[in-house]
Order: structure tokens, then C-alpha cells, then sequence
């Protein structure tokens, strides 16, 4: 495919089959097709090769590599040089007099004729294929004009008056109607300038579609395994490709290496670059019942993985398969681009012929009412309107994974631009979701550290979440070395036991229990910020009161601050009661909280916020927040959060920093402006060349110029979609 026009023939011919819908796209040169079972993949491909192109089903685990690479081959650049070699000479001498020796015109009508006949062979044989089937497109309109220019330079020079030996031909930035006037420029620019500009095209085209390179590359080939060894002796280390893990296989991560599949650490430690992945920027250090993520980079340590998921089933070939699918879409706005293009060709061809037949009236010479409709040919090839859209995507999409933000779709851009409300899920989206051991408050004798050792030392022994933190709060060295006897779980309550001699009890401050003030002022101070209280009692004695609670993620505030300079309004709106939710929204600055509510009444205020006629996105990670998420006008998931949360969403946020939503947005709306720009221009490009090629006022080797620059322009615009940075310090850190 090559245009716009292109893209309309094949949707049209896929359309016709009963039950088929599709998207085409051109910058990829892929076709996502929906088909009911009746309807054979083989019969698409043939309605695909009756509209006069081929195809192949694929999928994203067999060419992960972004676009289509047409033009970009190395007999193609071959094929452009040995073209440039015969122009060139061509170009100088017709468009300077001064180098117009006796007798030129011969030896530029020799050189011209290859590029005529060879060099544009590629146009004219698709030409002849579009004609074959009834149609037109692009390679229509170069064909013709390379056939209308060259075929009139051999009128003028074997029966007109061109050939005279000593003929000076002046060059003219409009068309020229005089009889000795030859256009053998025009034959040999527009093959030049149209497949130079095809060449530079495909290289851009592939830089704005490097994530699934970037993608690819994380992909391990061959991967160390363990196998038993003899008995009593150490495992067998064996180097095997990569596709023969399998789920429960133990196998070896060193330093520098990349984790073949999903996994659960066995043994060892290290440090994992997630930055390619998720676009996290700290190392994360793993251990033993760590999980790892297939793709990330290992340093500073060994590891022994078991694998969980291996080949399609691990994270990184279901972002692979994401980001796929997404570039393999297309946009509505790309839709009416296509509808216009579909008809743009046949109406170019009937403006050509309206002009030949105009300036023929008008009483100018035939020379030059056929080179005014050349012009008219080239100048209006629909290539910047087809390129226009998907090549903003690619590259939008390409850069949000590398920030860690993964669309579902094309049209997740438009929805998020819309956005102006986001309401934000606390636990697991604006907090980590984990307990943790926040204050120590203690009475008069006893310090931090002496109780934490004692009470750490009881709550190992304990099943509990809070007992959990607890433990983990306090350094392994630091934990009271005795062994705890009399350990005893109160259900609902706390724990005791007994550790050097002491009898500890670990327990929720009951209403009527008698403690120091200072204890007391912490378990009301925790209950207020809907904080868990813990007290701790030694000898029948409250010593002190360890507050537990869940942490704010990193970013939580600048999230808010750059929603709210984005003109987006935020909202809290989480299941916790009313302390915890104040506590964080006064945090982090929100204004606007509904706490207590269950899923059922989440996804009601959403539906009340669509009926308001605002556009909401709601963000969260948990199976509570599945329902809002599917109801809204778009769902954000955090990437941490559960499958069923991710599957409800549009937009999967990989890092674990909260400023992820910011950066989805502003991603959002500098795209659409891009594809507002790309098509503004290819529009405009239009309405403005082809009135002026039709006056008479351009080349024809002017007009290849300008159309070629102008698929440039387009692709160029897109491909700075790839240096863009969030504004915040996510942004800043990464670049």
C-alpha cells in the first residue's frame, strides 16, 4: 500500500464480506480484522488479493517490529542511486540554459528514457494492477505523470520542433506552452523526488514505531537451566532456547543477563533495571519469594528463578501484544481521512482531465494544457492524508510504553484527551496497598528500639498482616534473640507470648483501658488518620502504641498538582472510612472525597458524573474498582493491581509511581494535537497546491518536490512525538 486510497480499496473489499469489520493501516501496513467463524482467515487474505494486493495472517508473537519497512530495502537504495546518477545530469541541464550545449536534448532524451521505463517501473506496474481492478491510487497519478510528460518529450522532439540541433530550452517555475519546450525534467524528477521521499519516509516511519524493536529486544533466546544432578551433588547447569521453559523450571539470572519468564526467586539476590519495561528508573532488589518479571535486567547478584508464565503467557508478550494490537488500530478521526482519500484519486484524475480540457478552450497549446494536468496528477497524491494519523499513533504509543503507559486502543487517545475528571482509588492506586509500621510511640523508660525488639520478636510467629509488619519493621539482628514461649493468637484481638522473662501482649487499645496520656494521644491520632494502633503491653503494662498504616505511593502530590494545571478536577473516591480518606486527600490536596463506598455505589457516582456532563477516568487497581472502570468514559488500571481490574481498563499504567495518570494525559493531548497538525496541513496542502497546479503555476518536477516534502513534513511532525517528556520530575529523571 502506499496512500490513503490504498487503504479505502482494501477496508471497501474486506467490508463486502458478510459480518467483517476492519481497520487498515498504513503506516503498518497491517489489517486487524473481526470476521464471524464462518468466514475462513483464507477467504479473507483472497478478498485482500482481489483488490489487488497480498496478505498473510500474523500475529504479535511472529513479527513483533513495528511498521512495514517498504522502500527501505538495500536494492531499493541501489535501485534510487543508479536512478539519481541518470536525473541528475537531466535536472542541471534542462534547468540551467548556460549548460544547454548543441544538441542536449538528444543526449538528456538518452538518459531520460531508462528512468522512464525502469525507474518508474514500480509505478506503472501498480498502476496497470489498480486499472486491472477497476480503481485508482496513488502510483496512478505518478504514472500517469511520468507517462504524459515523457510521451510529450517525444512528440516534441521527433515531430515537433524540439529536436533542432542549438534549441535553448529556459526553465520556468510554472508550465510552459511553447512548442520546443521538452519536460524531460519532470520524467526524470518525479520518479527521483517521489522515491527518495519514499526512502526517507520508511526510515522515519520505522523510527516512530521503534517500541516493539525496543520490545523485541527484551526478549531472551537461550536461557540457563537447572537440572538434578547426581545424587547429593550440586545441579546440572544446562543452556537451553529460551521456548523450552516451562512453568516450574528452575533457572539462572547472572549479572548482565535478562530474566527469561515470569517467575518466583528461589534463592540469591539482586538488583532488576525495570527501566526498559515499565520505564522505572531505580534498580528494584528481589530476593527469595520476590517475584520477577520476564525481560527485566539483572545486576549486582545471582538468581535462581522458578518460572510461573513462560513464552505468550508472560508480562512482557502481553504488553508486546498490547502495544501491537494498538498500533495495528486506527483512529475515528483516521476514518474520515480514509473516506475522503477513498474518492480523493478519482476526483484528481476528473479535475486533470477537466483542466486539459479548460486550457485547450482557453485556446492554449496542447503542450501546455497536458503539462498543467501533469501537475495536477503529482501534486495531489493523498500520501500525508493516510500518513497523517497512524504514524502519530506509532509513535505516541511507542513512547507512552516506554513511560510505563500502555493504551488498548487508537481511540484511548481521543477519550483521554476529553478527560476532565479523574477520580483516583486510594488503596493500591494512590497508596502502596502494603502495611507498614509508621510511629513508635513510647512512655517514659522504654525507647523505640527495646520495644520493637520485644514485639517484633512475638508477631514472627504471626499469621497476621499486621503482625507481618511488625516483624519486618525490625532489623533480623536486632530481634530478641530468645526463643518466645507461650505464643497464643486472640482472634480479633492481637497476640501474646513470652520473651525473656517477659510476658508481652500485643493487642487493639480497648475504649475503657487505663493508659498514660501520651499513649492515649497516639491511638487517637492514628484512629483520626484511619490508622491501625497497636499497643504493647510488658508485664500487664502499656509501654507503647506502634502505628500501622498504608504509605502514600511516590508522587501522589505532584500527581495532583499537574491534574489540576491540566483544568482536570480530582476526585477520592475509595471503600475506607472516613479518617483514612481525609487523611490522604489532605495529603496530597484533593478536595473532593466520597469514602465508604462499595463497588456497586462506585460505579453510581461515576454514572452520575457522566449524567452532569463530565468526561470521567477512574483510576484503580482491585476488583472493587472493576465495575467504575468498565462504566466510565475510560478506565486506568495500575499495573500492580489485579487481572480483572487491568482487564476492565483501558489504559494500563506499568510503574508504580502515581504520576503515571498525569503522564497518560498529557500524553493524550500533545498526540491529537500532533494529528490535528498532520491533518490540518495535508488538507491544507492540498486545497492550496492543486488550484495553483491547475492555473498553470508549478512544474511538474516542482510538484513531486512538494509532494514528497510534504509526506515528509507529516511523518517528521509525528516522529517528535518520541522526544516528549512529562512535565513533571518523571519526566525530568528519565531524560
Amino acid at each position: 500500500m502506499t496512500c490513503a486510497a490504498c487503504v479505502a480499496r482494501v477496508e471497501k473489499r474486506l467490508h463486502r464480506m458478510e459480518g467483517v469489520t476492519c481497520g487498515v493501516n498504513l503506516a503498518t501496513g497491517r489489517a486487524r480484522v473481526i470476521h464471524p467463524a464462518h468466514v475462513p482467515v483464507e477467504d479473507l487474505t483472497a478478498a485482500v488479493r482481489r483488490a489487488g494486493y497480498t496478505a498473510e495472517p500474523v500475529t504479535p508473537e511472529d513479527t513483533p517490529t513495528g511498521p512495514d519497512a517498504s522502500g527501505c530495502h538495500d536494492e531499493d537504495c541501489v535501485k534510487v542511486a543508479l536512478i539519481a546518477v541518470l536525473a541528475v545530469p537531466v535536472l542541471l541541464v534542462s534547468m540551467i540554459p548556460a549548460l544547454q550545449f548543441r544538441n542536449w536534448q538528444w543526449i538528456c532524451f538518452l538518459l531520460t528514457t531508462p528512468v522512464a521505463l525502469w525507474g518508474a517501473d514500480v509505478f506503472h506496474r501498480r498502476a496497470l494492477r489498480a486499472l486491472r481492478h477497476a480503481t485508482a491510487t496513488m502510483d496512478t497519478l505518478v504514472s500517469l505523470g511520468v507517462a504524459a510528460s515523457y510521451l510529450w518529450s517525444c512528440y516534441a522532439l521527433f515531430l515537433g520542433t524540439a529536436g533542432t540541433p542549438g534549441m535553448v530550452m529556459p526553465f520556468s517555475f510554472a508550465t510552459d506552452g511553447a512548442h520546443d519546450h521538452v519536460y524531460l525534467e519532470a520524467t526524470v524528477g518525479i520518479p527521483l523526488f517521489v522515491l527518495c521521499g519514499r526512502l526517507m519516509e520508511g526510515r522515519v516511519r520505522r523510527r516512530t514505531g521503534s517500541a516493539l524493536h525496543a520490545l523485541a529486544e527484551l526478549v531472551v533466546k537461550d536461557v540457563t537451566v537447572l537440572d538434578d544432578g547426581p545424587p547429593d551433588g550440586p545441579p546440572v547447569e544446562r543452556r537451553v532456547p529460551a521456548d523450552q521453559l516451562v512453568p516450574g523450571r528452575l533457572f539462572l539470572v547472572r549479572p548482565g543477563e535478562r530474566v527469561a519468564a515470569d517467575g518466583v526467586v528461589v534463592s540469591g539476590g539482586a538488583a532488576l533495571d525495570l527501566s526498559l519495561l515499565t520505564g522505572e528508573s531505580a534498580p528494584m532488589e528481589v530476593g527469595p519469594g520476590d517475584r520477577v518479571t520476564g525481560g527485566t535486567l539483572g545486576t549486582g547478584g545471582t538468581l535462581v528463578v522458578r518460572a510461573t508464565e513462560v513464552g505468550a503467557d508472560t508480562r512482557l508478550a502481553r504488553i508486546t501484544r498490547l502495544v501491537w494490537e494498538t498500533q495495528a488500530g486506527k483512529a475515528g478521526v483516521q476514518r474520515l481521512a480514509d473516506r475522503v482519500a477513498g474518492v480523493f484519486v478519482p476526483l484528481v484524475l476528473a479535475v486533470s482531465a477537466s483542466v486539459v480540457g479548460f486550457w485547450l478552450g482557453a485556446g492554449a497549446g496542447a503542450q501546455g494544457a497536458v503539462t498543467t494536468a501533469v501537475a495536477v496528477l503529482v501534486v495531489a497524491c493523498p500520501c500525508a492524508l493516510g500518513l497523517a494519523t497512524p504514524t502519530a499513533l506509532l509513535a505516541a504509543t511507542g513512547r507512552g510504553a516506554q513511560f510505563g503507559v500502555l493504551l488498548k486502543g487508537p481511540e484511548v487517545l481521543e477519550r483521554l484527551r476529553t478527560v476532565d475528571t479523574v477520580v483516583l482509588d486510594k488503596t493500591g492506586t494512590l497508596t502502596t496497598g502494603d502495611i507498614r509500621l509508621l510511629d513508635t510511640v513510647t512512655v517514659e523508660g522504654w525507647s523505640a528500639a527495646g520495644v520493637l525488639r520485644l514485639a517484633a520478636a512475638v508477631e514472627q510467629l504471626s499469621e497476621h498482616p499486621v503482625g507481618r509488619a511488625i516483624a519486618a519493621a525490625a532489623p533480623p539482628a536486632g530481634r530478641a534473640p530468645g526463643a518466645v514461649s507461650g505464643f497464643a493468637a486472640m482472634t480479633g484481638s492481637g497476640v501474646r507470648g513470652t520473651v525473656e522473662g517477659h510476658a508481652l501482649c500485643l493487642r487493639r487499645i480497648p475504649r475503657d483501658a487505663l493508659l498514660p496520656p501520651v499513649l492515649r494521644e497516639a491511638g487517637d491520632r492514628a484512629d483520626a488518620a484511619g490508622r491501625t494502633a497497636v499497643l504493647v503491653e510488658v508485664d500487664g503494662a502499656g509501654v507503647a502504641v506502634l502505628t500501622l498504616g498504608d504509605t502514600v505511593r511516590p508522587g501522589g502530590r505532584e500527581l495532583v498538582v499537574r491534574l489540576h494545571a491540566l483544568g482536570v478536577e480530582v476526585m477520592l473516591l475509595t471503600g475506607d472510612g472516613p479518617g483514612a480518606a481525609s487523611a490522604v486527600a489532605r495529603e496530597l490536596g484533593i478536595d473532593r472525597v466520597r469514602h465508604s463506598a462499595s463497588p456497586e455505589e462506585k460505579a453510581e457516582v461515576v454514572a452520575e458524573l457522566q449524567a452532569s456532563g463530565r468526561v470521567p477516568a477512574v483510576v484503580g487497581d482491585g476488583v472493587n474498582d472493576a465495575a467504575a472502570l468498565a462504566g466510565c468514559e475510560l478506565g486506568l488500571a495500575m499495573g500492580t493491581g489485579t487481572d480483572v481490574a487491568i482487564g476492565a481498563a483501558a489504559v494500563t499504567l506499568m510503574r508504580t509511581d502515581a504520576t503515571a495518570v498525569a503522564d497518560a494525559l498529557e500524553l493524550a493531548r500533545r498526540a491529537m494535537w500532533t494529528i490535528g497538525s498532520n491533518l490540518t496541513w495535508a488538507f491544507t496542502y492540498n486545497v492550496l497546491l492543486i488550484p495553483i497546479a491547475a492555473a498553470g503555476m508549478l512544474n511538474p518536477m516542482l510538484a513531486a518536490v512538494a509532494m514528497s516534502a510534504s509526506s515528509l513534513l507529516v511523518v517528521g511532525n509525528s516522529l517528535r512525538l518520541r522526544s516528549w517528556r512529562p512535565a513533571g520530575k518523571h519526566g525530568a529523571s528519565r531524560a
